[in-house]
């Protein structure tokens, strides 16, 4: 008689029910999503953007983009979340500025 392996006995995970890890993840993936909120506001009350770095936020918006990515393909819904909201609350930043600029 074979035996199976331990992880088949293991019940699976639900999306309700998240493992520690994943509910770790869920809070860090809050956290570091949200904290751009306080800046696309700024931005958009004061109609300008001078002191955001347009290369910086190039780079952050590829790098976000790329995560987002990769969440999507390990299907990895604390990075795809994360990811995807951080990524549109970037490319906000990212336009305004330009369209601020342009008003000038």
């Amino acid at each position: 008689m074979s035996r199976l392996p331990a992880r088949a006995y293991r019940q699976p995970e639900s999306f309700l029910m998240p493992s520690n890890t994943e509910l770790v993840g869920y809070i860090a993936a809050f956290c570091t999503t949200f904290a751009f909120v306080p800046q696309v506001l700024l931005v958009w009350r004061q109609r300008h953007a001078e002191g955001i770095s347009t290369g910086m936020y190039l780079i952050f918006c590829t790098g976000v983009l790329l995560w987002f990515l990769y969440g999507l393909a390990s299907v990895d819904w604390p990075i795809i979340l994360a990811n995807g909201i951080t990524f549109v609350l970037a490319v906000c930043v990212l336009v305004m500025k330009w369209l601020f600029e342009r008003s000038r």
